[in-house]
């Protein structure tokens, strides 16, 4: 399973080089996953996750998070709402504790700050899957592996997290099927 961003230049079935059927893709703004909340609102990621895991039995779930996202940039720039229900600011706010772990600017130029915000608001959603009781049972238990990932649009490099250092290395364009085995 890949939850990825909308944008059109991240197609998870193209930087996989996927045939129809190998992947289950959810796709929505800037690849959040919100955290586990059980009530009567409609929550189309955790219905996604659900039947991934459960009717489809996926055992691995990626987060695919990309260089120049629209609504990262949207969120770190505080950028005004483009709606009056202002649904994507409202989703966005799910990033919020991403900025803190990217931490401040400081000296470093936007376009850097932009890639630690898009690389921290994958962590974050690795993070927000575990809050998924079910879910988090099956990470527990090695039966569901979880992974991030990060393309590079201009490049077209694909970066994967390592988890104990939390750093977004370059992956060779083969070795995606070896450290997605099933």
């Amino acid at each position: 399973m890949v939850i990825g961003c909308c944008d059109s230049r991240v197609s998870p079935e193209v930087i996989f080089d996927a045939r129809p059927g190998e992947l289950f893709v959810m796709r929505n703004v800037a690849n959040i996953v919100p955290p586990y909340a059980p009530d009567e609102r409609a929550h189309g990621v955790s219905a996604a996750l659900e039947f991934g895991v459960a009717a489809l039995k996926v055992r691995h779930i990626v987060v695919l998070g990309h260089a120049h996202c629209g609504g990262v940039k949207a969120y770190a720039e505080d950028a005004e709402p483009l709606s009056p229900g202002d649904f994507i600011g409202n989703w966005m706010r799910i990033m919020a504790p991403a900025m803190e772990k990217a931490g401040p600017r400081g000296a470093l130029t936007q376009a850097e700050y932009l890639a630690r915000l898009e690389q921290a608001n994958v962590a974050n959603s690795l993070e927000n899957l575990k809050t998924f009781p079910r879910l988090r049972k099956l990470i527990e238990r090695g039966t569901v592996a979880i992974h991030g990932a990060y393309f590079a649009v201009a490049t077209g490099e694909l970066l994967v997290r390592d988890e104990p250092s939390g750093a977004f290395l370059p992956v060779a364009a083969d070795d995606h099927a070896r450290l997605f085995a099933r």
